[in-house]
């Protein structure tokens, strides 16, 4: 038996994914009107997707469950103990990196959300899930929230944020990921620049894609 699947957490992630199916019109909604093209502008621009991010910031935006468990089963498998989230939304994939944590005996997430409302719900969740103890919510822009406080070793990173920003999150981070540790960057294919640079030979990264909408790679050195 797991955090993971056990009470308080698992009934409380059924909850959040059920709710997070609800909420797919409300996104469809937000976005209604909009071509292909003008969408993949949004997601792919800095400055677009913050226009985006307003027109979705009471819709969740969760990682899928097969990514959930992904993340749950790399934190356990490498016995993490600092793990780097950008993007927390309602906190879904930070409740399965922090069960990881958990069950390793400790360690702390930092996690870094632009809307203040959605760091609030993050905040009730981990609470109700029995996690909060072991993650730290930064909020505001990330490029300045994870500029310093970093832990010195990190043996995880997920990009689950403002896709134009991968390569620079990325880059404030990169220093500080162990030999071995895992980059997890989901809808990463709205990042070309980020791709280029984790599945270039030099980069220092193995990398592939997994499943339908995520890049999972692993620092080499």
């Amino acid at each position: 038996m797991t955090t993971l699947t056990n009470k308080p957490l698992a009934p409380l992630l059924e909850r959040l994914f059920a709710e997070a199916a609800e909420a797919s019109p409300a996104m469809s909604a937000a976005v209604a009107g909009l071509s292909d093209e003008e969408r993949s502008k949004l997601m792919r621009s800095k400055t677009g997707y913050i226009d985006l991010y307003a027109r979705l910031k009471d819709v969740p935006l969760p990682v899928s469950r097969e990514t959930g468990l992904l993340l749950y089963m790399l934190a356990r498998s490498g016995g993490a103990r600092n793990i780097v989230e950008f993007g927390t939304s309602f906190g879904i994939s930070t409740l399965h990196l922090a069960a990881a944590l958990r069950d390793n005996g400790g360690g702390r997430v930092v996690t870094t959300e632009f809307e203040p409302s959605k760091v609030a719900r993050a905040r009730r969740n981990l609470e109700a899930g029995g996690l909060a103890d072991l993650v730290e919510i930064r909020e505001g822009d990330a490029l300045r929230t994870l500029a310093a406080g970093l832990p010195e070793s990190i043996d995880l990173l997920l990009l689950d944020g403002a896709k134009a920003l991968y390569p620079e999150i990325l880059a404030l981070v990169e220093s500080r990921l162990r030999p071995g540790a895992f980059v997890v960057a989901d809808n990463a294919d709205y990042c070309p620049e980020y791709l280029a640079h984790v599945r270039s030979p030099a980069s220092g990264y193995m990398s592939t894609p997994f499943g339908d909408d995520v890049e999972l790679s692993m620092r080499l050195a």
